[in-house]
């Protein structure tokens, strides 16, 4: 199905979406107070991007690889996001959650700060 997934993007872009406004917000609020300035710096706004950037991925990496297992799986292959998230750890192991975020991190900063 062209939706298979939608429930499973939204649960990995929400968390996700907190992570990285929560952590602009404050890093941007910090380098305000560091610079003695009330409007936030291009260099203050340049690390606040990439720090939640960097927070964004680290949320939602578990819950992309859940929805990629998800929609890449056969048909009937998983009952439901719980099922592929149980079986990942039985299979794989917690590590699996995290595969992939290495480079996700790694671009994170510079895509975010830009």
């Amino acid at each position: 199905s062209v939706f298979r997934g939608t429930a499973s993007t939204a649960l990995r872009d929400v968390p996700g979406n907190a992570a990285y406004f929560g952590t602009y917000e404050y890093i941007k609020r910090f380098t305000c107070q560091l610079e003695g300035r009330e409007k936030a710096s291009t260099t203050g706004i340049l690390i606040a991007g990439g720090c939640a950037g960097i927070a964004n991925w680290i949320i939602a990496i578990p819950f992309d690889t859940i929805k990629s297992r998800w929609q890449t799986s056969p048909m009937g292959k998983y009952k439901n996001l719980l099922d592929v998230f149980q079986t990942l750890l039985k299979e794989e192991g917690p590590r699996a959650l995290f595969r992939g975020i290495s480079p996700a991190l790694l671009r994170a900063f510079p895509a975010n700060a830009a």
